[in-house]
């Protein structure tokens, strides 16, 4: 169920993604949002900082957790332009959000549904309710601009 305001958050996610290609990084954007509040937003840094895990999730979820004062980020939703892979998924799932919202599918590694559902495994003992498709398009499309560029054309 798609609530009011999830647009304008992903919004804000889509606005951190477009600085991800500057430092060469694919545009994936990640809001972490509290009642009606931004606590902590990044776009993806694996390019910038060498690093693997710098992934928008990641990033964000870090930055929440300090914000708020603990691991855990209750009552907090997370929004992010590309379905989580399965390490972000699984870092979300250990930081607890209300909920998580992301814009384009991934069809090649996501773990939210489109190769396998981390958040609704029933082995696993946290579960999230997760929205997909919110500005889905917008996402889709900076991401296949990007690489037809890195292509070269």
């Amino acid at each position: 169920m798609i609530v009011i305001g999830d647009e304008a958050w992903m919004r804000h996610a889509l606005d951190e993604a477009r600085r991800a290609p500057a430092h060469g990084d694919v545009p994936v954007g990640c809001v972490v949002v509290c009642g009606d509040e931004v606590i902590a937003s990044a776009c993806n840094e694996r390019e910038l900082r060498q690093d693997p895990t710098a992934h928008a999730e990641v990033l964000a979820i870090r930055d929440a957790a300090i914000a708020l004062g603990g691991w855990r980020l209750v009552g907090a939703t997370v929004y992010v332009t590309l379905e989580p892979c399965a390490m972000c998924a699984g870092a979300l799932l250990q930081a607890r959000p209300e909920r998580v919202v992301f814009g384009a599918p991934e069809p090649v590694s996501g773990a939210a549904g489109s190769t396998i559902d981390v958040f609704r495994d029933p082995r696993l003992p946290t579960r999230i309710p997760v929205e997909g498709g919110v500005l889905a398009v917008e996402a889709a499309e900076m991401l296949r601009a990007f690489f037809a560029e890195r292509r070269g054309g």
